[in-house]
């Protein structure tokens, strides 16, 4: 008998432990990656955006610690599989090719929206499929915290500047002479 699957490759959770991992691997992916995008920004000597790609990261990370505590839990469980939706990558987590090392606080300000955004989508898509009681009304919990997450990143990015249409202009560009 095949195990029905959640919206991407992840087997759909049977019980709100498996459920509560995949969030937390969503959670620590979405950290990770924010992390990596910031050491590509310092890098590039880009140390705003940096500095905003750490901050999102710190708030995953919180998102992660939260769902460890909820469930009691000393260390992540292992072998979670990482569910993946609208995509190859996990819900909260931005492709690589999204980032330029020109981009500006608010071009980190999209990729968060965008993140925050397709982990509603998912949540909702999972509460809706969900076969298990306990794991649909998590489900909807945590649509309901990437939902108020949504409205937080729209609200800071009233705060920051839109870049010019040129922001991508590099007077002077990497270059490989080689």
């Amino acid at each position: 008998m095949n195990q029905p699957t959640s919206p991407g490759s992840a087997p759909l959770p049977a019980t709100l432990d498996d459920f509560m991992a995949q969030a937390l691997v969503m959670e620590l992916d979405a950290a990770q990656r924010y992390n990596e995008f910031a050491d590509m920004m310092e890098t590039h000597n880009n140390p705003e955006v940096a500095e905003w790609f750490r901050k999102m990261a710190v708030i995953e990370g919180k998102h992660a610690t939260q769902i460890m505590a909820e469930m009691g839990w000393k260390e992540a469980p292992a072998h979670v599989t990482t569910p993946v939706f609208e995509g190859f990558e996990a819900p909260e987590s931005a492709p690589i090719d999204d980032v330029h090392y020109l981009m500006q606080p608010w071009h980190v300000l999209q990729l968060a929206l965008a993140n925050e955004e397709r982990a509603e989508r998912f949540f909702a898509h999972l509460a809706s499929v969900a076969t298990v009681e306990s794991v649909r009304k998590a489900a909807l919990a945590l649509q309901e915290e990437e939902r108020e997450h949504v409205a937080l990143v729209k609200a800071w990015m009233l705060k920051v500047p839109q870049p010019d249409s040129n922001w991508d202009h590099d007077p002077d560009p990497p270059r490989n002479d080689e």
